[in-house]
């Protein structure tokens, strides 16, 4: 390898640097406020989904469109990913995660449908089997209730009308900064596991935000009637779930890209370190068979 191209390549890896250390330096920020606002915001998810669950313990929501279990074989597969990549197996995994899933509820993909929230989710099922049938950018460090709102309505909508016998939702779940879980949790229909499975993952184990209350759930007397309640109820409070999961994947999505770009910025300093050894060896080698040559012509004049 020539002394020049040996420079171009460090150079290049100079470059890369500067720009991995920079996207690091910008993730690190947004992880910092992306995590605040989800960590704060599981005290009142908890309490929402909380709330769902003392109605689910109610008899009379037994009859309720959310909550009857009904047979078939269609489901809608919410995916919930990043827009953008460069935040190393973060996408991967949750892609995976639904590949799985897909394969254990249902082998024809022509009875799957996706939801997708994200390009990553939405380009990843575009060829695969299952069809699409709504995508929404996930590209907004903010997360919209319009936007959830809008999905919550085509959920709600296809499952009562009886089009889907099941939604589930498949995203990243936060645990800490260098850990995050590809989770999937069954929506609709609405039951008092679901619910407490979200519960669970929504509270932490440790930590500010650790400690909620684990006690037995009471049940709820509804006045002036369950149905009422029930109709405006439901929909808020899973967009209130869908929205904290959106938070979540945030929060997941900068730590794990800083992770990776800290992962970046470390072995382009190791690369430029080689690169200039080897560069260092080889102008040593040029010197020391220039100076031989003069060495051997001074000699033959000599002589």
């Amino acid at each position: 390898m020539s002394l020049k191209s040996i420079k171009s390549k460090i150079k290049a890896t100079e470059r890369i640097h500067k720009v991995t250390k920079a996207m690091e330096a910008v993730s690190a920020v947004k992880m910092r406020k992306s995590q605040k606002t989800a960590l704060s915001g599981r005290s009142y998810a908890t309490a929402a989904v909380s709330i769902l669950s003392r109605f689910a313990g109610g008899a009379f929501v037994k009859n309720h469109p959310m909550f009857v279990t009904r047979t078939g074989k269609k489901f809608l597969m919410l995916v919930i990913t990043s827009d953008k990549g460069l935040a190393g197996s973060l996408n991967a995994g949750v892609l995976k995660a639904a590949e799985t899933s897909i394969k254990l509820k249902s082998p024809d993909t022509s009875l799957v449908h996706i939801y997708a929230i994200g390009k990553k989710g939405r380009d990843y099922f575009r060829n695969r089997g299952p069809e699409i049938v709504g995508y929404t950018e996930n590209k907004d460090d903010g997360v919209e209730m319009e936007l959830i709102q809008d999905v919550v309505d085509v959920l709600t909508t296809r499952f009562v009308s009886g089009e889907y016998h099941e939604c589930v939702v498949v995203c990243s779940r936060f645990n800490s900064t260098f850990e995050q879980i590809p989770t999937v949790r069954t929506l609709l229909p609405l039951s008092s596991e679901s619910l407490s499975k979200i519960v669970s993952d929504i509270a932490p184990k440790e930590g500010k935000w650790s400690g909620e209350e684990k006690s037995k759930i009471p049940v709820y007397t509804v006045e002036p009637s369950p149905e009422e309640v029930l109709e405006v109820l439901i929909p808020k409070l899973l967009a209130i779930g869908i929205y904290h999961l959106l938070l979540e994947g945030k929060a997941s999505e900068h730590s794990a890209r800083m992770v990776a770009m800290k992962g970046a910025s470390d072995k382009s300093s190791e690369v430029k370190q080689e690169l200039k050894l080897t560069f260092n060896r080889a102008r040593q080698s040029v010197i020391t068979r220039e100076v031989s040559e003069i060495i051997g012509g001074i000699e033959a004049m000599a002589n």
